[in-house]
């Protein structure tokens, strides 16, 4: 199941969702479905934007004991991605080896996006957000 919140101001310059995403391999591909949606009509920003979501949906997945919540936000044209989960340790940028068959999403974020940080919280989890400049 997906809760969704909406938020948008009378002129449009501001949008913002929230979801909380299910548990599973199908997340990624949700994270696509809806961020696309979200973008509809900006095909520019929605192909990196989608290779990002499901890159830390998946990661959220992987490391939360519980459900992932990704919200997209759009505001003056730029939009930030984040991502929140419940899991122990922080992702960070790291060279991935040749060989390794995972360990390049942070890498992949970090590539596509204008930039992005990670917030620790105080009981546990962390927030990963990733910022794609106005195109």
């Amino acid at each position: 199941m997906i809760a969704m919140r909406a938020l948008r101001d009378a002129d449009r310059r501001t949008a913002r969702v929230e979801y909380l995403m299910p548990q599973g391999s199908g997340a990624a591909r949700w994270a696509r479905r809806l961020t696309r949606s979200f973008l509809a009509g900006r095909p520019g920003e929605a192909a990196d934007a989608e290779l990002v979501v499901s890159e830390l949906v998946t990661n959220a997945n992987r490391a939360a004991v519980g459900r992932c919540r990704m919200s997209l936000c759009l505001e003056a044209g730029e939009l930030t991605v984040a991502v929140q989960d419940d899991g122990p340790g922080l992702p960070a940028l790291k060279p991935a080896s040749e060989s390794a068959e995972s360990g390049r999403g942070i890498a992949l974020v970090h590539a596509l996006a204008h930039h992005w940080s990670v917030e620790p919280h105080p009981r546990g989890g962390k927030t990963v957000r990733a910022v794609f400049a106005p195109s």
